[in-house]
């Protein structure tokens, strides 16, 4: 029924905001015949191709950003279809490109805003407790247990667990009765929502039939396959939903979502985090602030190097190569900080506190880290990033990637000039494994957490506060 009525708004939209955009376009609502056809040929579309796109699904649970894309893909397809209309019956002539434009925003406006406020007002509801879904959740206590606190933090998503099937047995979920008999259930949960457990499958079957509830989520490990196949046969007569969350505690994975790869379910263990779509925001941010820095600081780069260049015999700049995204090599600048000297092929020794080999340009530029200054070229030529996981010798790569658990995961996007573990202090050298080993914490915590207004966030920091380290020698 309220998919019906979700429908039948969706039309009384289209058809307002043809309305609306005549009336500010012609100041009148008097119609040709090809403006009434696309209004409803427009209509009939969208009631044809929304539920292709998925806009009438159920958004429980499900993102906002999601359901929004879905909707807006499903309109610009309708008006593509409207527009391959008027061109087919040669009428694009009779029909003002001016209100096609207004009524198209408008209309897509007029949707789009719709279902964020019906969105919002479920949400608002269920966090009311209405419009709830019972969940019996089946697994071990303590992943249970995860999952209640999670459905217990965020109760807008309309999601109340009834019951637990416990399915390790463990003595603490089976109290012993007076009689010695271990009772069928008994508790789990914390204050008044503390939820039956059972420990017989049999009698949670049982349970889900007799008192209709809506969801059944198996938190069970992937390896427990004849325990899945056993509620899918069960309940294969019931309606109730039947979801399978892996229980991958056993494992560290670096990436949770799901991917659809030639039509099959896949579960990402080690992947890309951010897909190309996302990162739109961050490439644009990348090339923009870099030309603007570059450009800006121009004066200051020519000072740096005629003073590189006039102190110490060599090369202006540093070029070391180092690894980008997904561990594609690339050649870094930097201004040169050292005098010209030779490594043993194999290592890279880091500069420690007076080192004999930092100019005293040098090190003022390693204190300031105007040295990284010339890096603006890596980000300009795509190389790198403003903000990311900061990118070490190749030889300290191979040094810390059997040491530190995560390491090479840091190479899953493009590496920084700045990033989150360095504005919370870890720059400089890392002459202990512990020292990298947190670098690497904060730098997954980035990786895991990005958005673009974290990035924001983290050059604005490294603004606030400067270049200066005390661990940069």
């Amino acid at each position: 029924m309220f998919s019906w009525l979700a429908r039948c708004l969706d039309v009384c939209l289209i058809i307002a905001g043809g309305l609306i955009a005549h009336d500010v376009r012609f100041s009148s609502l008097d119609f040709s015949d090809i403006e009434r056809l696309l209004i409803a040929f427009n209509s009939a579309l969208a009631l044809l191709l929304f539920p292709a796109f998925g806009v009438y699904e159920t958004w429980r649970g499900k993102p906002l950003a999601m359901m929004l894309a879905r909707v807006t893909l499903a309109w610009m397809a309708v008006v593509a279809a409207g527009l391959l209309l008027a061109f087919t019956l040669h009428r694009m002539d009779a029909v003002s490109r001016l209100w096609f434009g207004y009524s198209t925003l408008i209309s897509g406006a007029l949707i789009i805003a719709a279902k964020l406020l019906v969105y919002s007002g479920l949400r608002l509801m269920r966090g009311r407790g209405l419009n709830q879904r019972t969940v019996a959740i089946v697994g071990a206590q303590g992943f249970s247990r995860t999952l209640l606190a999670h459905l217990g933090s965020t109760p807008e998503q309309g999601f109340t667990p009834v019951c637990v099937l416990d399915t390790t047995g463990d003595t603490e979920l089976q109290a012993t009765g007076a009689d010695g008999v271990n009772p069928p259930t008994t508790a789990i949960g914390t204050g008044g929502n503390r939820l039956p457990v059972l420990t017989d499958f049999d009698e949670l079957v049982e349970k889900v039939r007799a008192e209709e509830i809506d969801e059944v989520w198996l938190a069970l490990p992937l390896s427990q396959e004849h325990t899945i196949y056993r509620f899918v046969h069960a309940l294969r007569h019931d309606f109730v939903n039947l979801r399978l969350i892996p229980d991958t505690r056993s494992i560290s994975l670096f990436n949770h979502s799901m991917t659809d790869v030639a039509g099959l379910a896949t579960i990402d263990l080690t992947t890309s985090p951010l897909g190309t779509l996302q990162m739109w925001p961050k490439l644009l941010f990348d090339r923009l602030f870099a030309a603007t820095a570059l450009l800006a600081l121009s004066p200051l780069l020519i000072a740096i190097a005629i003073a590189v260049k006039a102190t110490s015999k060599g090369p202006v700049f540093f070029t070391q190569h180092r690894k980008g995204a997904d561990g594609r090599p690339f050649r870094i600048y930097k201004f040169r900080s050292m005098g010209v000297h030779r490594e043993t092929t194999g290592s890279v020794t880091q500069a420690t506190r007076n080192d004999p080999r930092v100019t005293k340009v040098g090190a003022f530029l390693r204190r300031t880290s105007l040295d990284e200054l010339p890096q603006f070229l890596n980000v300009l030529f795509g190389h790198m990033s403003v903000v990311g996981p900061r990118p070490h010798a190749l030889e300290h790569d191979d040094l810390y990637k059997d040491l530190v658990y995560g390491y090479m995961f840091r190479y899953r996007i493009k590496p920084g000039i700045t990033g989150w573990a360095q504005v919370n202090g870890y720059r400089g050298a890392t002459e202990k494994v512990e020292k990298m080993q947190s670098r690497v914490k904060f730098d997954l915590f980035y990786i895991h957490n990005w958005s673009f207004w974290f990035d924001i966030k983290i050059v604005a920091m490294t603004m606030f506060k400067g270049f200066i380290g005390r661990n940069a020698y």
